[in-house]
């Protein structure tokens, strides 16, 4: 038997339920949405999550299409699955949780008596780390974004090359392989020896097909790979990105972006153009390198120093 919260599933068998993880502020008790899929044969433990980031709905679309499509019967080890991981931001639709004001994956592995996040983080954690591998589903929140993979355990790191082949197996295209902030899982769970990946499924406000799309691929391309369903996945080489570049705003008025996501750009390349409300030249930003145009903001407005867009550079191919 499997268990995971209330989720228990024999071998051959699914089952979903809740992880409890504290109250709400009328002293309700709340649980995260979890699920297990216990194989029939022996195998490895594959742990999946989404929305830690309350607002990043992509990975909930990913896990609503993938979890109908496994068979129990047919796989071997045992899938452990989180929908939404942080419950207060999900409810309101905001990236951080409200309870706390904090950024859910900048939490872990967090503190099972800390705050509501650190609680969260405390527990989503340890089914984590009881993995073999680790799939942390994000999107780019409010901003559009290509499909991409991150590892973010850093290249010194003694797991670095094993989160690089998970990257490259999950096969988004692209893959953006920088030391990523502390408290995030894909840093803290190859700390406890556990391949860990965040794929970002696009961007923007809420779903988006194509991504969701190559999410689920991904997850296939997992599953097949590492031995958990029959089948061969042959990894295809991605385009990687170890450095990233984010350009804001010198002014305020309308930015109009030159660059399409995924293409390249050459060092010197306008990047985006902004004007005044009556179309009055402001200003014109250039790329300071050569890369891949990664991430973009989704409205034209801006602010002085306010985030336009980024840029993927030392590009090569994993």
């Amino acid at each position: 038997m499997v268990t995971f919260g209330t989720a228990t599933a024999a071998p051959g068998e699914k089952d979903t339920g809740r992880l409890e993880v504290g109250e709400t502020r009328d002293g309700s008790t709340f649980g995260l949405p979890v699920a297990v899929v216990n194989g029939v044969d022996d195998g490895r433990t594959l742990y999946i999550q989404a929305a830690s980031d309350g607002d990043e709905l992509n990975g909930v679309g990913v896990i609503q299409r993938t979890l109908p499509q496994l068979d129990p019967t047919e796989l071997s080890g045992t899938i452990l699955v989180c929908g939404v991981v942080n419950y207060h931001a999900f409810q309101v639709a905001e990236h951080r949780n409200p309870v706390d004001d904090t950024k859910m994956n900048r939490a872990y592995p967090g503190d099972k008596t800390g705050t509501s996040s650190e609680r969260i983080a405390a527990a989503t954690f340890n089914a984590a780390i009881s993995a073999d591998y680790v799939l942390d589903l994000h999107q780019g929140s409010t901003s559009q974004m290509i499909d991409e993979v991150r590892v973010r355990c850093g290249t010194r790191h003694r797991l670095h090359e094993e989160c690089l082949e998970l990257a490259k197996v999950f096969g988004c295209g692209y893959i953006l392989d920088q030391k990523g902030p502390d408290g995030q899982l894909a840093r803290a769970a190859p700390d406890e020896g556990v391949p860990t990946i965040d794929p970002e499924l696009g961007g923007c406000v809420g779903w988006d097909e194509d991504s969701i799309q190559r999410g689920v691929d991904g997850v296939f391309n997992v599953l097949r790979y590492y031995g958990f369903l029959d089948g061969h996945h042959d990894a295809r080489p991605q385009t990687r990105a170890t450095g990233f570049e984010q350009y804001g705003s010198p002014v305020g008025g309308l930015i109009d972006l030159k660059p399409d996501l995924g293409d390249r750009v050459s060092r010197g390349e306008t990047l985006f153009e902004v004007t005044d409300v009556f179309g009055e030249p402001k200003a014109e930003i250039t790329a300071d390198s050569s890369g891949v145009f990664w991430r973009a903001r989704r409205l034209p407005q801006v602010a002085t120093g306010e985030y336009v867009c980024s840029v993927g550079t030392n590009i090569d191919t994993y």
